[in-house]
């Protein structure tokens, strides 16, 4: 009994630490600059994806806030039943930086090679929207620039792109309106700022 006890206390111990190592949101979320000011291996992992995938760092900066807010552990709000008193599950299956969806995420491990991605991870969650905004240009002709266009297919999927499925759902348009105007905000934050965050990453790359 007295070893029953033991084991549940260390587990929970383990789960209160294992929460508190989450990496917590910036603290200024509406400037890109102080975003990776503060937070410099995310310039890092965005510069990488930028070569990477050819995407201008602000468009999956604006999409990643509206989905998480930066937070690691998002989730989306809970399913209820029986006239909406009993939680039952989560509306989707999304979680993470990214809020993406579980089948499309393991699309993006299976295609990339990147068996060990996170969605808790930044780096990994960055690349997986680089590499969504690729597949969106490649399958629908979709900007890697045009915010909202992107935002679109990453909320309705590419079938729901095509069949204009947002064209039901006026409040959508109104976000996807949203992150494009973040997107031109942070990047024009950016171009103030890029040429220290460059030279400080040339810096951490060849010293650090």
């Amino acid at each position: 009994m007295i070893v029953k006890k033991i084991r549940l206390i260390l587990l929970s111990v383990t789960i209160v630490t294992l929460g508190g190592c989450a990496t917590a949101p910036p603290e200024n979320a509406s400037n890109l600059c102080e975003i990776f000011f503060e937070k410099r291996d995310w310039y890092d992992a965005a510069a990488d994806m930028n070569e990477k995938w050819g995407v201008p760092i602000h468009v999956p900066m604006a999409m990643m806030y509206q989905e998480s807010s930066f937070r690691s552990d998002a989730l989306p709000p809970r399913d209820y039943v029986f006239f909406g008193l009993i939680p039952w599950g989560r509306v989707s299956s999304a979680y993470g930086y990214s809020q993406a969806k579980t089948p499309t995420w393991e699309d993006y491990k299976r295609e990339t090679g990147n068996g060990w991605a996170s969605r808790t991870d930044f780096d990994d969650a960055i690349d997986f929207m680089g590499w969504f905004i690729t597949k969106t240009h490649q399958i629908n002709g979709v900007s890697k620039w045009d915010a909202h266009g992107q935002y679109l297919n990453y909320h309705e999927g590419w079938g729901g792109y095509q069949r204009k499925t947002y064209n039901r759902k006026r409040w959508l348009k109104n976000v996807a309106w949203k992150v494009k105007q973040r997107s031109l905000r942070y990047a024009t934050q950016l171009k103030g700022c890029q040429e220290e965050l460059d030279s400080s990453w040339l810096w951490r790359l060849l010293f650090g």
